[in-house]
């Protein structure tokens, strides 16, 4: 082989993800109101993109033409698929979508509280109230934590040094209200006698919520009982034996508390309407709601699947503003940058296009394959995988997990996440088929539901009642399915309703 420089041509295929296709992957992921925290990013950063109504249409003045040589989009819905089999992450030939123009059976749910005008007028506009509408977020209390309402209690009632070591309990009291501080170290890091701490520790579970600052689930309903004042002799020894009533032990518990049947019942009672966690009260943080991406109805053509067009912006490109701006005195870094914007708004409205497309699509296959489910409920949920779909509509495995990523549908049956139509199965005794591992929960939830507190349903009985159903599962797996909806064993259960039963 001869040693000397030459010169080779080579062919290559690669893969190239370019910052258009990034972010058109990176939308399919994004729920509803993500996308519209996302695009008011965008219209802060791109002069020519805009908000528009459901009828807005950018005017396109005569003579001009916006277009680029550049490649089109693919026409289906296949989004990020063919983008990347494509190579067409570049292309952003010019197309604003029409909202307006899509026909729904009606505007859905979210739409249906219209005015005179159509739309979300009582947010304003068709209410009435216009731009000066009353902010009804700003009426609601705002939120406070249990540590700042214990601290506004302490002020009131403490003072000096007593304050200091209130201060100091309060902030080891855990979101249930329970106190986790060692009492003799607190004393010796304040370098107060454990006395002192004691006594601040005895204003503290005066305050509210009743049984704030109990270092035990004892000393919480101790501290309940004294403030309903019944606290006595016997319902002290209750409190101190509350492991035998967890184990259902009431005889042993009577002789200890030295009642009979009928004052055993109503000491149980007195327990239940306590609270044993007093601090959730006043939980940090407020549940935010679940917005639904998706509205699926029956019709009389089948079912019909809607996106929730009130959660998403509507969005345009300003071609005047870009004509007026390129017609202008420019360099040639001012006339790169404006195309640069002009791309990047095309391509923002198309991709934001496609991905409404795609999530119809996937949520349509959906559907499809769990029509029982929506006919018939949870007990008819069959078994799906994410290949199964994406198989069915031509799309990669990859793309479907991102559109059912953090998006909820809403149908007569609920609000579901899209995640929960994906489910493993359980092979059928009939071998009809599997059956979904949810609908095998629900089975499961329903015979413990309707059991009979005389005859409690132990797992090998509900192994042969599954069966009976056509499901084949082993007694493990109805123990785990048990365990993941919180029902507890066989045990547990007779000794709850048994005191339950005594309770009442």
């Amino acid at each position: 082989m001869a040693l000397g420089p030459r010169l080779d041509l080579r062919q290559s295929q690669s893969l190239v993800m370019t910052p258009q296709l990034q972010q058109a992957i990176k939308l399919l992921a994004l729920s509803n109101l993500e996308i519209d925290a996302f695009v008011a990013g965008e219209l802060e950063k791109n002069p020519l993109l805009e908000p528009g109504g459901p009828t807005d249409v950018a005017p396109i003045p005569d003579g001009v033409d916006l277009t680029e040589e550049r490649p089109a989009l693919p026409a289906e819905t296949g989004a990020s698929d063919e983008l990347i089999a494509q190579g067409l992450g570049a292309a952003d030939s010019p197309l604003d979508v029409d909202h307006g123009a899509t026909i729904f059976i009606d505007d859905g749910p979210a739409d249906r509280m219209t005015g005179p005008g159509g739309g979300m007028d009582m947010m304003g506009g068709g209410s009435g109230y216009g731009e000066d509408a009353p902010d009804f977020d700003s009426f609601a209390a705002p939120d406070v934590g249990l540590h700042e309402h214990l601290m506004d209690q302490a002020r009131a009632a403490l003072s000096g040094m007593d304050l200091i070591i209130a201060a100091h309990l309060i902030g080891q009291i855990d979101e249930t209200g329970y106190l986790e501080a060692n009492l003799l170290q607190a004393g010796h890091a304040l370098g107060v006698p454990l006395f002192d701490v004691e006594r601040v520790l005895t204003v503290i579970h005066g305050f509210d919520p009743t049984g704030v600052g109990a270092r035990s689930l004892s000393e919480c309903l101790a501290l309940q009982a004294k403030e309903a004042d019944r606290y006595d002799p016997c319902m002290a020894r209750l409190l101190a034996n509350l492991d035998l009533l967890a184990k259902g032990a009431l005889p042993q518990l009577r002789r200890i508390c030295g009642v009979d049947e009928e004052d055993m019942a109503d000491m149980i009672a007195e327990l239940r309407a306590y609270d044993p966690k007093p601090g959730l009260q006043f939980a940090g943080e407020r549940a935010a709601p679940v917005t639904p991406d998706l509205f699926v109805r029956k019709t009389r053509e089948g079912w019909g699947i809607e996106i929730n067009s009130a959660t998403l912006p509507r969005l345009l490109v300003n071609r005047s503003y870009y004509v007026e701006l390129a017609s202008g005195p420019q360099d040639r870094n001012s006339k790169a940058w404006l195309a640069d914007c002009l791309a990047s708004a095309n391509w923002l409205v198309k991709a934001l296009d496609q991905r409404q497309k795609t999530i119809i699509k996937v949520a349509g296959e959906i559907v499809k394959q769990q029509e029982a489910f929506f006919r018939e409920g949870v007990a008819h949920l069959k078994p799906m995988t994410l290949k199964a779909v994406a198989d069915a509509i031509g799309m990669h495995e990859s793309t479907v997990s991102r559109v059912t990523s953090n998006k909820y549908l809403s149908c007569p049956r609920g609000l579901y996440e899209l995640k929960y139509f994906f489910s493993s199965g359980v092979s059928s005794a009939t071998g009809d088929g599997a059956v979904s591992a949810e609908a095998v929960k629900s089975h499961i939830k329903a015979l413990i539901g309707a059991e009979d507190p005389q005859a409690i349903l132990s797992d090998d009985t509900l192994v042969d009642m599954l069966r009976a159903r056509g499901m084949d599962i082993a007694r493990r797996t109805v123990a785990k399915y048990r365990e993941a909806l919180g029902i507890g064993s066989s045990v547990q259960r007779r000794r709850q309703k048994a005191l339950k039963g005594r309770a009442a």
